[in-house]
């Protein structure tokens, strides 16, 4: 019998078909990411509905009996085979039992199967009796339908909704994350119902032409009057009922306002994890993603440059980069891309939707280790990589990163195209050190300046210590470096310039006045 039952599980381990049965079901069932689990809530969802407007409608009209079996029948029995499902995958059998077999072999004991069977039933009780499994299984009882009175369980198929409404869902979590608080309110209002109700049944029972004559007409009024509803169908008609009245009606606004108190501490608490969430879903249906790894200087013109005509997220473990990232209007998540989690937290297929990953990080070391922790989650991604300091170059190559930007590379070539113009080198060198008030800006070339300017030559940039790193010519899609006095302006060209930000934008200003002046 024993070597049966453990052969048997083993069989079930390593059969494919039957794990592929269930992974299907199990997604089917419990995995938001599966792409087909939506259709099946919709499906289960519609069920609810019919079968609770068929409830209804039958109370003052007639229901034709095709309506009455498929509510009672067929609506019953699909949820009775969900519940069977969920039942099933609720727990592994087989690996119970493999474990409990590899465990007792490996302290070389005799395999015990009956605390392997008590460990199996176990785990099934315990979502047999969990709160959704009592309420799918109340769902179910319509099915014997021969008491009339069963079919009023119909109703708790409308509380299955909670398992297909992920909104439901979200609001559930974020009440129980204040389950202490709402368990000492419900203690709390418990008492003062219970002392309430005796107290007016005490004060009010023997009146003749009091309305409270049982102990149960006693708790009717002390919920009523607690909740501040007061249908006014139950008066005191005492003086200390009266005053019983009060004290209990002041009692339930104070029940009232703790309430609300916590319900909105509890949304305020989760109000970013639900913005994530929200976010990480509409991530999730985007294509073509660019991931900026950091937002600092480099990756913030970086990130503002692609945000153009692409879809840009960035990761940074700073909260206050990641919420500057947000006002320049960029999708922006407080991970730390250099860890794991934060990309499966993602759930995103990063072969498929992401375009590249940038690296801009302004330290070699983090750099180095976001790109080892993006290449093990694949091998084939685009990365490029900021490179701050020429040492750790092959440490970068070793990770496997497809492009290596060395920013001191970048300024020398600049350098070397401007020799011998110190206005040129005094913004190279405030770029290298860091200087907060020098800038990198693109100026459009419209129809108006072209009415003033038709040269290179004749913008007087140096006139505003600017230096003019080229032209993109948008008509040719190409680039012009260090471009001479005499090439002529086109419609539509780029101006890449460097300089003094307030410079840059008196340079532009001064470019439009020009042309309206004239």
């Amino acid at each position: 019998m024993k070597s049966f039952v453990v052969d048997w599980a083993y069989s079930l381990s390593v059969s494919q078909s039957y794990q592929k049965n269930k992974r299907f079901v199990h997604n089917c069932l419990e995995n938001d990411d599966y792409k087909y689990k939506k259709y099946f809530d919709i499906f289960m969802v519609i069920l609810i509905f019919l079968s609770v407007s068929i409830l209804i409608r039958e109370v003052k009209s007639h229901v034709d009996d095709f309506w009455l079996n498929f509510s009672n029948y067929f609506v019953s029995l699909v949820f009775f085979v969900e519940y069977i499902l969920r039942l099933w995958i609720s727990s592994s059998v087989s690996n119970i039992i493999i474990k409990n077999y590899e465990h007792d072999d490996m302290l070389d004991i005799e395999f015990q199967l009956s605390s392997t069977f008590y460990e199996i039933i176990k785990s099934k009780l315990q979502y047999i009796f969990s709160i959704k499994a009592i309420i799918d299984l109340l769902a179910i009882i319509p099915f014997f339908h021969q008491l009339r009175l069963l079919r009023v369980f119909v109703l708790f198929r409308v509380f299955k909704l909670f398992r297909y409404a992920r909104s439901f869902q979200t609001f559930t979590s974020v009440l129980a994350t204040k389950k202490f608080e709402f368990i000492t309110l419900l203690m709390f209002a418990g008492i003062v119902i219970f002392v309430s109700s005796v107290l007016i049944y005490v004060m009010e029972a023997n009146e003749a032409n009091s309305k409270i004559d049982t102990l149960y007409d006693a708790f009717y009024w002390s919920i009523v009057t607690i909740s501040t509803v007061g249908y006014g169908d139950i008066t005191p008609i005492t003086t200390s009922g009266k005053f019983v009245t009060m004290m209990v009606i002041i009692t339930g606004i104070a029940v009232l306002a703790f309430t609300t108190s916590i319900i909105v501490s509890a949304f305020d608490e989760k109000l970013d994890e639900i913005k994530e969430v929200k976010t990480i879903d509409d991530i999730r249906k985007i294509k073509g993603l660019y991931i900026i790894c950091g937002y600092e200087n480099i990756a913030k013109e970086v990130a503002k440059q692609l945000l153009v005509n692409n879809n840009v997220l960035v990761l940074d473990e700073d909260i206050s980069r990641v919420e500057e990232a947000k006002r320049d209007g960029i999708l922006a998540l407080n991970y730390d891309p250099g860890n794991i989690d934060s990309y499966k937290k993602l759930r995103i297929d990063i072969n498929t939707q992401v375009r590249a990953i940038l690296c801009l990080r302004e330290s070699d070391v983090e750099n180095v280790y976001t790109t080892l922790t993006v290449r093990s989650i694949s091998k084939d991604v685009y990365i490029l990589s900021l490179l701050i300091n020429d040492i750790h170059k092959n440490k970068l190559v070793f990770a496997d990163a497809n492009e290596i930007l060395y920013t001191k590379e970048l300024v020398g070539m600049i350098a070397r195209e401007f020799i011998g113009k110190p206005v040129a080198f005094e913004a190279i060198h405030t770029l290298r050190a860091g200087y907060k008030n020098i800038d990198i800006d693109e100026i459009i070339i419209d129809k108006r300046v072209l009415s003033s300017f038709a040269t290179i030559g004749e913008l007087n940039n140096i006139k505003y210590r600017l230096v003019l790193l080229g032209i993109y010519r948008q008509a040719h899609k190409r680039f012009f470096f260090s471009p001479i006095d005499s090439t002529i302006l086109e419609h539509g060209d780029y101006l890449v310039v460097i300089g003094n930000k307030v410079f840059i934008k008196e340079f532009e200003k001064y470019l439009h006045t020009k042309s309206i002046n004239e």
